[in-house]
C-alpha cells in the first residue's frame, strides 16, 4: 500500500537526481529523475518506492499533511511507526 505522503526537499546531492526529503520527520534519499520540472529546496514531492512521481504545490501539500497529522494523532504510536517501516 502506498500512502503518498507529501515529502519536502531538504537537500540536493552531488549524484544527479538524488535529494534528501523529509516525510513527517523521517528523512531519506530519493531519486528525482522521473520529474521533468525544476526542483528547489522546500518543494514537495509524492514518492513511490524511492522515486519522486509528482511535484505538489505548497497548498496541496499542506492540506494533505494536515490530514495525515490528524490521522496519526488518532493512532497508537506502534501503528503510526509501522507506516514508516
Amino acid at each position: 500500500m502506498c500512502l503518498c505522503i507529501p515529502s519536502k526537499i531538504c537537500a540536493f546531492h552531488d549524484e544527479e537526481g538524488l535529494v534528501t526529503v523529509d516525510t513527517l520527520g523521517v528523512q531519506r534519499q530519493i531519486c528525482t529523475q522521473l520529474i521533468s520540472e525544476p526542483l528547489a529546496i522546500g518543494d514537495y514531492l509524492l514518492i513511490h518506492v524511492g522515486f519522486a512521481i509528482s511535484k505538489l504545490n505548497h497548498e496541496e501539500a499542506q492540506e494533505s499533511l494536515t490530514e495525515y497529522r490528524s490521522m496519526l494523532d488518532n493512532m497508537s504510536a506502534e501503528d503510526a511507526q509501522a507506516l514508516f517501516n
